[in-house]
């Protein structure tokens, strides 16, 4: 475990004491050190009790900005604290602790005496500090796990352990398009557009000429460049006749 955090690091902080000028907090991640949170630092506004934003035992996500290690004295803000920073830390600080467990749960199968915490720290420093990720990759790739050196039996049971824990992230992509032909067949040619575009794609009718696409990808980048292959295989299908065509993307979400 890290001894101090540094300036502009993002931190868990606890509410220990609350004073008129301030509050004594305990920095989890850091063995529960001691930080100074000043009033001037709750929030943007004038603060008339501060008893309304702060009581013993709140947990906070906080900045630091001042670190004088010789003195052990850290001051923080949590005015400075956005609220994706906010998000961003709890869902950085939730990775983590998955990736640990998954660690200690490998540890324990493979009656192993390594500590858990020792191991991720280890891997932090070869891979950064999301290790989750790393693990996400072994879904695809098992030899990512290759720049630490593992005792092979936990190396075996981690790997067991992902495969069963881990689902592989998805975003789905969904687009809206609007498609008239106006020849005497013009719903047989719609219905030869649209059918069979891509095996993960769901074909929507909302109503003629409205239609929607939705669809399930890795990442927003792939699931981008599938929607367009698939737009232009439509726009492939129906060259030649008298239709009218066009599209836009409409939500891509987790």
């Amino acid at each position: 475990m890290k001894k101090f955090p540094k300036k502009g690091e993002f931190v868990l902080a606890v509410v220990k004491r609350v004073m008129p000028y301030g509050a004594f907090c305990e920095l989890t991640e850091y063995n529960n050190l001691e930080a100074f949170l000043h009033l001037s630092e709750v929030a943007s506004r004038w603060i008339k009790n501060i008893h309304e934003f702060l009581h013993e035992g709140q947990h906070l996500v906080a900045k630091v900005i001042r670190v004088d290690e010789t003195k052990q004295q850290i001051d923080i803000s949590i005015k400075r604290v956005s609220e994706e920073e906010k998000r961003a830390k709890i869902e950085q600080v939730r990775r983590r602790a998955r990736a640990k467990k998954l660690l200690e749960l490998a540890i324990k199968k493979a009656k192993s005496r390594m500590k858990a915490e020792k191991l991720l720290e280890k891997m932090e420093h070869a891979y950064g500090e999301d290790v989750f990720g790393v693990f996400e990759e072994v879904l695809d790739d098992e030899h990512v796990l290759d720049s630490v050196k593992l005792p092979e039996k936990i190396k075996r049971e981690l790997i067991a352990l992902i495969k069963k824990s881990i689902k592989k992230a998805t975003v789905q992509i969904v687009a809206e398009l609007e498609l008239i032909c106006f020849e005497g067949n013009g719903v047989d040619i719609i219905k030869r557009a649209l059918s069979d575009l891509d095996e993960k794609a769901k074909i929507l009718y909302l109503g003629a000429p409205h239609y929607r696409i939705e669809l399930t990808a890795e990442d927003y980048k792939e699931g981008n460049k599938k929607m367009e292959r698939i737009m232009k295989e439509i726009e492939k299908r129906i060259k030649g006749h008298e239709c009218e065509f066009s599209w836009n993307i409409v939500k891509t979400k987790k």
